[in-house]
């Protein structure tokens, strides 16, 4: 009789038997790693700079105004018109947290190891964008809670602070409107490449070079065509659909370039959706494309 010739060893494997908490929960997770990934918690120094940088900026920026208006004793920049202002940095953000968020996986080839899972296809994309949103709007929003605590502490009495606070929510929703367009946009080119410098620069180029089509569109001879201008571009497309909605709060100057859009209004606004529609669509058949590779 032979002896063996080999041994098994018990090396402790077991095996899971502990809740499964399904597809709630893993779609949870990539949302709220993908928040992280977007102000680069969780990740190296050099990777939480940028982000960082904008937040302090869009802070400060709050803070100041704050002061400011504080000292004056009246309001020089509306919630809503803060969004405005702060666009670019908006515009750069968004080109740094995108690909972080999907370039980073496409390129690291780790999603076949998503996709392995219980995991619908859509799930995926849909976390992303969802955390990027997020990211956003807490970019925008933060900044205006800022600056409506300082306002509201030094107004005189609660029916100043409810008025502060009717002010304050027109601004958010329109931070909101700023999220969802930017996001929309930025996570598909995005989603694209695998180098996150290619995607970065395809973002910004995406939002600077439809600017120039506003600005040629706004000079025609052609008053209709000036007044449909702003819907060659995202920020101008954002922009126009605030004027529509909240005229009064984005407006100081009525006679001001860019102000007029006629009885185009809802115009923008469906060419808002219709953007949002279209990215999220898009975005879907891309990842429906990577899972079937």
């Amino acid at each position: 009789m032979s002896e063996p010739t080999g041994v098994i060893h018990d090396i402790g494997y077991q095996r899971y038997t502990g809740p499964r908490l399904g597809r709630g929960h893993v779609f949870g997770a990539l949302y709220l790693h993908g928040v992280r990934t977007a102000f680069g918690l969780g990740r190296s120094a050099k990777a939480k700079i940028f982000p960082w940088l904008v937040v302090g900026i869009v802070l400060m920026v709050a803070a100041s105004v704050t002061a400011i208006s504080s000292q004056l004793g009246e309001q020089i920049i509306t919630y809503a018109q803060f969004a405005d202002a702060m666009s670019w940095l908006v515009i750069f953000f968004v080109a740094v947290a995108a690909p972080e968020l999907v370039s980073r996986d496409l390129r690291s080839g780790v999603l076949p190891l998503y996709f392995s899972r219980p995991l619908p296809h859509a799930d995926y994309p849909l976390a992303k964008l969802l955390a990027l949103v997020t990211a956003l709007f807490l970019l925008l929003g933060a900044p205006q809670l800022l600056m409506f605590l300082g306002a509201a502490f030094s107004a005189a009495g609660m029916g100043a602070v409810w008025d502060e606070l009717l002010d304050l929510l027109p601004g958010l929703l329109y931070a909101g409107l700023w999220a969802v367009v930017f996001a929309s946009v930025g996570l598909l080119i995005a989603s694209f490449t695998g180098k996150r410098a290619f995607a970065a620069g395809g973002i910004v180029a995406v939002f600077l070079m439809t600017t120039p089509i506003v600005g040629i569109l706004s000079v025609l001879p052609s008053h209709t065509a000036n007044q449909l201008s702003g819907i060659a571009s995202p920020p101008t497309l954002v922009q126009g659909v605030g004027i529509w909605t909240m005229h009064d709060l984005l407006i100081t100057d009525p006679d001001g370039p860019g102000v007029d859009l006629g009885p185009f209004g809802p115009l923008y606004a469906l060419a808002a959706v219709a953007l949002v529609a279209g990215c999220v669509a898009l975005l879907l058949a891309r990842y429906e494309k990577v899972a079937a590779r």
